[in-house]
């Protein structure tokens, strides 16, 4: 069956930067478009980048430039390298695929960005 599993999240400073992780399992993870959301508390979850199996990748615009999605395919891996952190990067950051019609989602990992 499709696993998904979050690691990297933490709190850090303003300006700061973390890596997210997410090793998937039970499908061809080559593939399938690989998608980064996020949920702050009181707000509606939100696409934050996706990746194609070829490495073509897309980002809403509050997180350009700031932001860089990646995979390792030979590791069924997606990752999410955040830099320049802002408070409003806060949220609880889930690793998504949309496999047979059906979305699945890992657990999530917290991110906190505070002083």
């Amino acid at each position: 069956q499709v696993q998904l599993v979050e690691s990297g999240g933490g709190l850090v400073q303003p300006g700061g930067s973390l890596r997210l992780s997410c090793a998937a399992s039970g499908f061809v993870f080559s593939a399938y478009i690989m998608n980064w959301y996020r949920q702050a508390p009181g707000k509606q979850r939100e696409l934050v980048a996706w990746i194609t199996g070829g490495g073509g990748t897309n980002y809403r615009d509050s997180v350009k430039g700031r932001f860089t999605i990646s995979r390792d395919n030979a590791k069924s891996t997606v990752y999410l390298q955040m830099n320049s952190l802002k408070p409003e990067d806060t949220a609880v950051y889930y690793c998504n695929v949309e496999y047979v019609l059906k979305n699945y989602w890992g657990q999530g990992t917290q991110v906190t960005v505070s002083s």
